[in-house]
Order: structure tokens, then C-alpha cells, then sequence
């Protein structure tokens, strides 16, 4: 009896998966727990592998079909074994079965031929629509009313004067699971911004000596630091490594810090996992492969698992000062970064230039208040300010 390949289920947020390509095809052989497609989810790309040993005897989804977690993939048995009617099976193209068919009589279409007329186009008077000669004569004297065309010939037309205008983008795979996420996390989850700017004199000050003599594999970036930071704070805080959950709220005792990647054709967000327990640069270690194995499309599913908290920055692009990142659901919180410019501050009764960073903290608030999320905002600002704190 033939065994049937589904849809997995490939994460927390995964509802449907899309083919992004079969790596066997009908009639191969294929041992249990060898790859035999990949699939898109809403972050990455990932493998399905076959449930059993035997010949794969049907592809049921296509390439570019997007299925439900337990949809139907395909089918697994043995050598000759037959397939099932009530399987799906490709449609055959009425483009491929349909005639056009024009009635006309012998002497319209003698006579169109020497006139050079298009007789297929002229509307027929005849019985039963039937062209005549008139009709052809009649063409060859005044233009002809031909008949509207066909919708599909009407759409192309139409798409083909639209492609002038703009380019289409398919709105599929990462991009669609990802739009999707967000909408979720953005009807469901009643959010709270607070924002302000804090300044980094002394973290750019410790970066540059921490950098001073190190080759390009052990140089920290400010996200390096900051999830350094933003660990410390959260174990100080630890009301913010949270999530809900039904009726009942997490707080996670481990701490794992999302860093969001923007991709070309997305954002994806893997995991620093016991970030509090990790060196500096340990951290920038692992960062930096993320980032890599990011443009490579090499995540794992574990490597973009179990984050507790998330921190996305914008800073590299020098454009935004403040902004609202959506919370990665479930969790309870996210912290996005700003541009860092220099502004007249006020340092010892002194109005200095001074470097300051732009911070947004966005939290759940049906699983943290405003008050408290305030005070943890604080304790990662006297981290930010005072670097060397976050690493006694």
C-alpha cells in the first residue's frame, strides 16, 4: 500500500509550506530518511525527507504549489504498484483540446483568399452566422467590425500594457509567511512603544579598544553589543523573557536573543541561545556565521528556534531615528535600534555633542505593564551607557 509524503509541520508559526523544488522524481528509488524535496516556510528553506523505503511513485504538489501543514506530497511504494484514482492527477489544458471552428461559405472563403482578408474575423450574416461573399466584399471596402476578442486574448493584452507601467512581484513563499506573521502579531497583540535616546560614547569608546588590535574575525559589531547588553538587562529583569500562552504566561528561564537579518527577499531571525552565559565573542561569533549562513539560505530550524526576546536594528542604514518593530509572537517583547548621531547634549552643565542612539522598546501589554517595561528600559540604558557593567 502506497505511503503517503505530507506537508510537516516546520515551526511555531507555520501554517502552509510552498514546493520549492522535488529532488527526485517519479520513479526513483528512495531509502528512508534521504531528501527528497524542499519547502519554503515563512523564514527559511527547508527539506522533506521520505517517510520509508520504496520507489516514489506519484508528485502530487508541484513546484510553486503552497499546501497546508499535512497536505498531500506525494506518494511512496513499491516497484509496479498502482496508484489510486481518487489521488489527484494533473488536469490535461483546455487550451491543448479546443478548436476554433468558422462557418463560411466556399465562395467567401475563395474570395477572401484573393482579396487577402481575414475571413475568421468578419462577422456572418449568413444563416446560422455563416460568412458570405457579401460579408467579404463588404470588408473589402470599409473596415471591418469584428467580433470582441476572446477574454483571455483581452487579458494578455491588457497585462502586456500593465508591464509598462510597473513590474509584478508574486506576493508568495517568505514574503507572503512573513506579511502574514506580522499581521497577526500586529491585530492580535495590544502593544505598547516607548522610545527614547541614549548615549553611546562610552560603548563606541569600548568597541574601538576591543577592536583596536583584532583581526576582522574577532572585531564586535554594535548588535554584538548590544545582545551582549540586552541579556544582562533581561537577567535582571527577567519579566521581559516572556510570552502568553492561552490562559497562562511564561516566563522563560533561559535567555535567547533573536537578531533580525534582512535578506533581499525577506528578514529572518536567528537565535542566540543563553546569550547571559556567553562571552562577547562568543556572541560575535555566532552572529557573524548566522549572518553568513543567512545569505547562503543555510539556517537550520533550530538555529531559528526558541528566541525568548528580539532585537532588530536599523542603525547600519543611518535613515531611522525611532520606529515601532513588530513583537515576534509569541514572545512578549521586542527592542529596535536606531541611527546614532551626534546632538548637543547637556554633560556636566556643559552643552556637548554627544553620540546618541535612537531605542524603541514594544511590549505585549496584556503580559507586561508600562511601569515596569519603563524600568527595564532604564537598566539597558545604564548598561548601554556604562558597557563595561553588562560584562562583570
Amino acid at each position: 500500500m502506497a505511503i503517503e509524503i505530507k506537508m510537516p509541520k516546520m515551526g511555531l508559526t507555520m501554517t502552509t509550506g510552498v514546493i520549492a523544488g522535488w529532488l527526485k522524481k517519479e520513479g526513483d528509488p528512495v531509502k528512508k530518511g534521504e531528501t527528497l524535496l524542499e519547502v519554503t516556510t515563512e523564514k527559511i528553506t527547508n527539506t522533506v525527507e521520505a517517510p520509508a523505503d520504496g520507489i516514489l511513485l506519484k508528485i502530487i504538489a508541484a513546484e510553486g504549489e503552497e499546501l497546508p501543514i499535512g497536505g498531500l506530497l506525494g506518494l511512496i511504494g513499491a516497484a509496479g504498484e498502482e496508484v489510486g484514482a481518487s489521488f489527484p492527477t494533473q488536469p490535461i489544458s483546455d487550451a491543448a483540446t479546443a478548436v476554433k471552428r468558422v462557418k463560411a461559405t466556399p465562395a467567401a472563403m475563395k474570395l477572401a483568399k484573393e482579396l487577402k482578408i481575414d475571413y475568421t474575423r468578419l462577422p456572418g450574416t449568413g444563416p446560422g452566422g455563416r460568412i458570405t461573399k457579401e460579408d467579404v466584399e463588404k470588408a473589402a471596402v470599409q473596415p471591418p467590425i469584428v467580433q470582441a476578442p476572446p477574454a483571455a486574448v483581452k487579458e494578455e493584452t491588457e497585462k502586456s500594457e500593465e508591464s509598462l507601467l510597473y513590474d509584478l512581484l508574486p506576493y508568495s513563499g517568505m514574503r507572503k509567511m512573513i506579511g502574514e506573521n506580522m499581521s497577526r502579531s500586529w491585530t492580535s497583540i495590544p502593544r505598547v512603544t516607548q522610545q527614547t535616546s541614549v548615549d553611546v560614547f562610552n560603548l563606541l569608546e569600548f568597541r574601538k579598544m576591543v577592536n583596536e588590535d583584532a583581526d576582522e574575525k574577532r572585531k564586535v559589531s554594535i548588535t554584538d553589543l548590544l545582545v551582549k547588553i540586552l541579556a544582562k538587562a533581561i537577567e535582571m529583569r527577567s519579566f521581559m523573557n516572556a510570552a502568553l500562552d492561552g490562559s497562562m504566561i511564561k516566563i522563560f528561564k533561559e535567555i535567547h536573543i533573536g537578531v533580525a537579518v534582512a535578506l533581499e527577499q525577506g528578514l529572518v531571525v536567528p537565535v542566540v541561545k543563553h546569550a547571559n552565559k556567553k562571552s562577547l565573542l562568543q556572541i560575535s561569533s555566532e552572529i557573524k556565521e548566522f549572518a553568513q549562513k543567512a545569505r547562503e539560505n543555510r539556517l537550520s530550524l533550530d538555529e531559528m528556534s526558541h528566541g525568548t526576546f528580539t532585537l532588530t536594528n536599523l542603525g547600519a542604514y543611518r535613515s531611522v531615528d525611532f520606529f515601532t518593530p513588530i513583537i515576534n509572537a509569541p514572545q512578549a517583547a521586542i527592542l529596535g535600534i536606531g541611527r546614532i548621531v551626534e546632538r548637543a547634549v547637556v554633560v556636566s552643565g556643559q552643552i556637548v555633542p554627544r553620540p546618541m542612539m535612537g531605542v524603541s522598546l514594544v511590549h505585549d501589554h496584556r503580559v507586561i505593564d508600562g511601569a515596569p517595561a519603563a524600568e527595564f528600559l532604564a537598566v539597558l540604558m545604564n548598561f548601554v551607557e556604562n558597557p563595561v557593567k553588562a560584562l562583570l
